[in-house]
Order: C-alpha cells, then structure tokens, then sequence
C-alpha cells in the first residue's frame, strides 16, 4: 500500500495517530475540489456550499451510522470538545467528570471551563492494567448529583487503549447527565454507529484513520441539545434571515448547520474530499486490512514486552491499530529524537502518570502501508546499543 501514499521512502513512519496521512487519489480530490473553488470563489462559497456540504456530511453520516442532521463539520476533535465544553452553562458547584487518560489539550478545556465557572473538574484515576469492571467501577463511582458532564475517550491518545465506555454512558443517561466523547483516533480504527451509541456528543476526526486531509473532523450532538451549542466564530450562521450574499446557500437550513458551518470565509475542500477518503477505504478492503495491522501491532507489543520484561496496560481487546509498546521509564522527548535522528524512524514517545507510577510507552501505528520491515527496524532500534 505504500505506493498510494506521498510519505517520504526515506523514513520510517509510525506515526499515523497524529496527523494522520493522505493517499494520492484522497488528496488529489482535495486540490480538485480547491481548483473548483477558484473558478468562481461566489458561486463556489456564496451560493453552493451548502449543498455541497450537506452532500459530504450524508455520506459521513452513513459512515459512521448516524443522522446528517446531527452532524456538522469542525476542523479537528480539539475544536468539537471546545464547542461543547465553551457551550455548558456551568454553575458554581457543578462538576464535569473526566479521565486521567484524556488528551491534554481536551483537559485543558475543561479545566478553563470549569475555573470561569468555578465548577469543579473531577479527574478520575483509572486503574491500570485496564479492565472493563474497573474503567466501569471508578467512572460510576466518581458520579455524583452535581455531575453535569461526562467527558471520556473512545482511543486514548497517550496509551492508544479503547476504553469499555458504552455501559458508561448508558449509566450517564439514566442519572440525567449529559455525556461527550472525544473520538479523535475512532472513525477508520473501529467501525461506529453513533445513533446506537447514545452519547449526547462526539467529536471524532477524519484526516486520522479514516486517511481524509489535514483539517477535517466532525461533531456530532443529538438533537434536543443544538440550540445549546455555540460555534467558536460567530458569523452570518447566526443570522435566521438576513445578511450577505455568502448567507444564500444556507436560507432554509437548520441554525445547528448554520452556526457550525457558515463560520466567515474559510476553505471548505477539505470536508467535500471526506467522502474520496470513504471510497479509498472501501475499494481497498480497509476492514480486511486493518484487523491484519491489529495482529501485527500486537505481536510487536508483546515482543517487546518480553524484551523489556514490562507487562501490557491491557489485552489485545483493548487496543486496535495502536500499541503502546513498554519501555523503561525515561526521558521521552529524548528517546524520539534518538530514534528520529539515528534511525530515521518517526514515531511518538509518550507518558502517563497514575497510581502505578510513571510509565513510558512508544505509541506505535500501524496501517495497512507499514510493512514487517518497518516494524523490525522499530524493534532492532529500541534495543539497539
């Protein structure tokens, strides 16, 4: 598969969770749809963006089994938590609920929330090797009447764990407590249906597993609470009936769309090329591969493991296309610029501190265009002298 990828042939790279990477055809559908914005910006912006954006939202909703109507485009996860967490009307006492697992830019924006709103921000320790009794135990047990919000990963950035959420959330909806999930690694590493989950909000990105461009993410709310939500820039998507020209496209929308998508002059190429990434997945059996990078990246984690002589955080149930493959406790920036700078290997080095302590794991990806060799190489790195 490496062929239908731009990555430079001179590095190794394992780090398809950050940034994910684009495949030729994806991209070339994006300065496609760039070109045809230029031929004519008004048209383009003013008068079809809209529709063309309704379009690309109807083939990401099937995607990820959902509505269209409860979906819109934002630019990355970070922005979706922002938008729910900025939209609470928090009040003094109020607590919102999270994880010590989360991505730190997510608990940042909690922690900004709840400190203007002098509420309280609950972050629960998750005991580690995980287990679905214990993820389960501690969350429930963490909630109490002045829980307003529950905020959790579906794929941890840190440790690259899928955590056991669902009974989480079912337990959230019967307390009456709204429930967000931050689903940056989920769309393309797992297969989602987001009306039978039942979380009232989650924000996942594209332009990760799912191979769409930079920039390219979406959230996703149920409908009684789209009044509630706010956009990060307010614009003419606030206006129900008058204002420029820019404002025709989107007359007889929703105001959740409006708001969400009509955000001032921007490039929109990126969410029309969604759904090119949909058809490269699927004409190239992306299912199929993937469960092959999961027995791939697991058979690494556990040589490694017995390398090192230090145990998984989890089974191979609780992660996907990502390992966190154990390491001694160290100096993680240190250690990838060692494996960037000698061997040529781009690959995250990351830590948690919990109740075990602090623990180093080089966060390994996996997809279908990273080869046995690649891994080797990461391997005969790690132990190199």
């Amino acid at each position: 598969m490496k062929e239908h990828f731009l990555i430079d042939p001179a590095i190794v790279f394992l780090n398809h969770g950050s940034y994910g990477a684009c495949p030729r055809p994806v991209f070339d559908a994006w300065q496609d749809w760039q070109r045809e914005m230029e031929r004519n910006p008004v048209q383009f912006l003013a008068r079809r963006s809209a529709g063309l954006l309704r379009h690309a939202r109807e083939r990401l909703a099937d995607y990820l089994g959902s509505n269209a109507d409860e979906l819109v485009f934002v630019s990355n996860a970070t922005t979706g938590v922002n938008i729910v967490a900025k939209s609470l009307a928090l009040k003094e006492g109020d607590e919102v609920l999270t994880t010590d697992l989360e991505y730190g830019a997510c608990r940042a924006t909690l922690a900004c929330v709840c400190a203007q709103a002098h509420a309280r921000l609950v972050v629960v320790p998750i005991p580690l090797p995980l287990t679905t009794d214990g993820f389960v135990g501690a969350m429930l047990g963490a909630m109490t009447p002045r829980t307003r919000l529950v905020m959790m990963s579906h794929i941890t950035s840190p440790t690259a764990l899928r955590l056991p959420i669902e009974p989480v959330l079912a337990q959230a909806r019967q307390r009456g407590i709204a429930t967000l999930v931050d689903g940056a690694h989920a769309p393309g590493q797992i297969a989602l249906d987001l009306s039978a989950l039942g979380a009232d909000y989650y924000t996942g990105n594209c332009h990760k597993w799912m191979c769409a461009p930079k920039g390219t993410a979406f959230l996703h709310a149920r409908r009684e609470h789209h009044a509630g939500l706010y956009a990060m820039v307010t614009s003419w998507g606030e206006v129900a009936s008058d204002g420029p020209s820019a404002w025709d496209g989107f007359i007889g929308h929703g105001l959740f769309e409006r708001r969400m998508q009509w955000q001032g002059s921007r490039d929109l190429s990126g969410f029309l090329a969604v759904p090119a990434a949909i058809d490269f997945l699927a004409a190239h059996d992306w299912a199929a591969r993937c469960a092959d990078c999961h027995v791939r990246a697991m058979a690494l984690m556990h040589r490694v493991s017995a390398r090192t002589g230090i145990a998984p955080i989890a089974g191979d149930v609780s992660f996907v296309q990502m390992a966190p493959l154990p390491v001694p406790h160290q100096d993680a920036a240190a250690l990838r610029k060692r494996l960037f700078d000698d061997f040529h290997i781009e690959v995250p080095v990351t830590q948690h501190v919990g109740a075990g302590g602090a623990r180093t794991f080089v966060r390994v990806s996996v997809q279908p265009y990273t080869s046995d060799d690649d891994l080797a190489a990461l391997e005969a790195a790690l132990f190199s002298d």
